[in-house]
Parts: structure tokens; C-alpha cells; sequence
């Protein structure tokens, strides 16, 4: 039977430009916090694959700790996944509320709208770095902090 996944990693990471040419700043979520932001499978809106436990930022970026649910197909797809060390991106869907500058862009205020699970983060960085009673079957990245 499939079980529930709890994980930990970075949504964000401060201070490094994004694929999309964006670069969040620390203090860009404020006070956010785990209440009411859901956890998706590839940023879809109708894929909601967990919840998250834990938000916060700390001195490298907005640091997760979620649980996804082996309830629905997707969930028990992305808990395989994370399992087998084939899946460990994080990405966040928000909107600005403050940014300066063009090539790259500051984020400097943003609302957090949701946090996924993804096969390509926008951010290189931005990684589940632990899978809670699971070794890794692949070597870490680089990147894991």
C-alpha cells in the first residue's frame, strides 16, 4: 500500500537569477506562512498532491517542509518519485507585489500562491534535499544543502 512522503528543500533561493530572468530577494515572502498555500504536481491547479507543514525564510532562500498524500494519482506518481531519487524540484507560483529593474528583475515583495513539486525548477537550486526514511539512490547534487 502507498504511504504518505514527508520532504524538506528550498522553494527559492535567494539572490540567484532564475531561467526566467527573475531574482528573488530575501524578505520577498514577508511573514508567509504554511496556512492556506497548497501543494501541486508541475504547478497544475487542479493537482493539489499534499500540504505543506512548514514556510520560512532563512538565510539562503524560502525553505519547505511538506507531506504529499498518496491519496490521488499524482500524489502517489510524485511520492515514487522522491522515493526513487528521480524527482527533487521545487518551484512557487506568486504574484509581484513589489520589483525593480529588468535583465535580471528584483523581487522584492511577492504573494505566495502555491509551491510544487517539479521535474524542471525555474530556479537550479531550488531542491528537495531530504526525503524523510529514504536514501537516496542516486548521488546527491551539489546543490543539497
Amino acid at each position: 500500500m502507498a504511504q504518505d512522503v514527508r520532504f524538506a528543500g528550498y522553494a527559492a533561493i535567494f539572490d540567484r537569477v532564475d531561467r526566467g530572468g527573475d531574482v528573488v530577494r530575501a524578505g520577498a515572502f514577508g511573514g508567509v506562512r504554511a496556512a492556506g498555500v497548497p501543494l501541486l504536481w508541475q504547478h497544475g491547479p487542479g493537482q493539489v498532491i499534499g500540504a505543506i507543514e512548514r514556510l520560512e525564510e532563512d538565510a539562503r532562500g524560502l525553505r519547505v517542509i511538506g507531506r504529499v498524500s498518496a491519496r490521488t494519482a499524482a500524489g502517489r506518481e510524485a511520492a515514487a518519485g522522491l522515493k526513487a531519487g528521480a524527482l527533487d524540484g521545487l518551484s512557487f507560483g506568486y504574484r509581484v507585489r513589489e520589483a525593480r529593474g529588468a535583465g535580471p528583475r528584483e523581487l522584492l515583495a511577492l504573494d505566495l500562491v502555491e509551491v510544487s513539486l517539479v521535474t524542471h525548477p525555474m530556479q537550479d537550486r531550488a531542491r528537495v534535499h531530504k526525503v524523510e526514511g529514504f536514501t537516496p539512490t542516486r548521488a546527491p547534487s551539489s546543490n543539497c544543502a
